[in-house]
């Protein structure tokens, strides 16, 4: 396996990233479990979660798990802060109040005595960014957080956050997690070139675009039992589209006429993509994980690259992955 380096950090990473968002929603705790333990045995050294990820149960079993197989060391873990834990006015958000509170309580369910890459899950317009990196140095300084990200920020808020650092000496970005997959490919236009430019990472989350290109949906007012669309509603079932689906089901044709299903073919497709570090895959079981490893392995055919490119082309989208981010304010038409 060819790991690659975490943005201009000497941090080595895999081009797979294991996500942990299905633990216990719906994954039992003992499948998560086996999940980690297969995702460490077959060379996946990131693992990626969230304090807000089932209340932090994630992180919970996170910790569980590496406690009993003594893997820690070998593992990059990355969490997340903003959302709320809590029902008061500064139980969410990027303050300095927050960010401190909810590190300590990550560090506690993860079983760790340090977070190897804490990452802000959303950006937070009502708090300076200053605020934010001044809390997030304090961290690094103190040991308890190794390096830092963010996740689903317009690219000029990742670029104020890099020149704030460059001018106060804060710790700098080595990250940023956005949503990204052959029916979203929005995030080319700016924020990858930016990536590239300054020396992020990029790890993108759902790159099989909740099922559509695996070939979960046989149309767009189906909602199969188990999918996201079913058990969430809400911004995942907007995300499931006429058009989303019909590019979906052409991409499932085109990866099975060249031997992969679709959900590998997608999955590859978001790899070796340019400027992208690793996405992040989130199987609900072993099955589903093994299905996915080869993926590991694999290099993606520039004819296929091609071909995807007919179907959905570079910095277009048929499909909104960026209705959770509120400062999207650009609507995909009919």
């Amino acid at each position: 396996m060819n790991y690659r380096p975490l943005g201009r950090t000497g941090v080595k990473v895999s081009p797979l990233v294991l996500g942990t968002d299905n633990f216990l929603n719906p994954t039992s705790e003992a499948e998560s479990i086996r999940l980690i333990n297969r995702a460490l045995e077959a060379g996946i050294n990131l693992i990626d979660t969230s304090n807000s990820y089932k209340q932090g149960e994630s992180e919970r079993i996170i910790g569980q798990a590496l406690a009993e197989n003594g893997r820690r060391d070998e593992v990059i873990i990355a969490t997340k802060v903003h959302y709320p834990t809590g029902p008061g006015p500064n139980d969410r958000g990027n303050s300095r109040l927050h960010i401190m509170k909810a590190c300590e309580d990550s560090l506690r369910r993860l079983q760790t005595d340090h977070i190897d890459l804490y990452q802000l899950h959303r950006p937070d317009f009502e708090t300076p960014i200053d605020e934010t990196l001044s809390a997030l140095t304090d961290l690094v300084r103190q040991g308890k957080v190794r390096y830092i990200g963010s996740s689903t920020a317009p690219a000029w808020k990742v670029m104020e956050a890099i020149m704030t650092s460059e001018l106060k000496g804060y710790v700098r970005f080595v990250s940023e997690q956005p949503p990204y997959n052959l029916l979203d490919r929005r995030i080319e236009n700016e924020l990858v070139p930016l990536c590239q430019a300054y020396g992020l990472g990029l790890i993108c989350w759902s790159p099989l675009a909740m099922g559509m290109l695996a070939g979960r949906y046989a149309n767009d007012d189906i909602r199969p039992a188990g999918s996201r669309a079913a058990l969430r509603g809400g911004i995942y079932a907007d995300r499931v589209t006429p058009r989303a689906v019909e590019m979906g089901n052409k991409f499932v044709a085109l990866a099975q006429a060249h031997g992969l299903s679709g959900a590998q073919l997608a999955i590859l497709w978001a790899k070796d993509q340019p400027g992208i570090t690793a996405p992040i895959i989130g199987p609900r079981t072993i099955e589903q994980l093994e299905h996915l490893l080869p993926v590991l392995d694999m290099t993606l055919d520039e004819a296929i690259r091609a071909a995807c490119d007919e179907l959905v082309p570079p910095g277009s989208a048929v499909a909104n992955f960026h209705n959770s981010a509120p400062w999207m304010k650009m609507k995909l038409l009919d």
